[in-house]
């Protein structure tokens, strides 16, 4: 965590995972727990609502075009405005004794862009982002792309650009590769997420409290 950022409290929580895995259902659950201990919780996500970030949903959506470098560098300039934002910014809000939580953050761009580009050239793109601010705790959540796919054509109308079998095993792929690369310089914690929601919460929110322990 950043220097001048003085609490034992508060900590910057990221979920990671294919889409399908339960992130999202995930960081409610972690940021209701937390909550009722008496943190103050701001839960946040990426890609963002901000300009920037439509632009990249647009593109999902197929509104517009983009050529995947141009999304890997949009998901870049994202982040950086997510954590630099004078009201919204992540950095502001662990200032404020917010304990934040993000559903995707850098692990996720190692991942998803390396598919297309280089994975040096996306970690290089995005070192300024973990130079600001490296999670306290990563929860990787793994599941295997078939039961995610499975998850997202059962709760979903449509699908976005990324959410297909096969590059979702793409991406299941490079998310291994960057957690064997960055790893070591990462708290990064292994989540099983084919198990019931409340049986992955129960196992974060462990986690969560252990690490809490260790700051006291």
């Amino acid at each position: 965590m950043i220097q001048d950022i003085d609490t034992e409290k508060n900590l910057f929580i990221a979920f990671e995972g294919i889409d399908g895995s339960g992130k999202s259902t995930q960081v409610k659950m972690l940021a209701g727990y937390l909550q009722s201990r008496g943190h103050k919780v701001y839960s946040t996500y990426e890609p963002t609502d901000s300009r920037i970030g439509r632009m990249i949903r647009d593109i999902f959506n197929h509104r517009e075009e983009g050529d995947q470098r141009v999304i890997a560098a949009l998901f870049a300039a994202d982040r950086l405005n997510h954590l630099l934002h004078s009201e919204d910014g992540i950095l502001h809000k662990l200032k404020e004794g917010y304990t934040v939580i993000s559903d995707r953050y850098y692990l996720s761009s190692y991942a998803y862009h390396s598919v297309y580009v280089p994975m040096e050239w996306v970690i290089n793109l995005n070192s300024m982002s973990k130079d600001l601010l490296k999670p306290d705790i990563t929860f990787y959540i793994d599941i295997d792309p078939v039961s995610s796919m499975e998850r997202l054509t059962n709760s979903r109308a449509s699908v976005e650009m990324y959410e297909t079998l096969s590059h979702q095993q793409k991406v299941y792929e490079k998310y291994r590769e960057a957690i064997e690369k960055t790893g070591k310089d990462e708290n990064i914690i292994m989540v099983e997420g084919i198990s019931p929601a409340v049986e992955v919460h129960n196992f974060v929110r462990k986690a969560t409290d252990d690490y809490l322990a260790l700051k006291k």
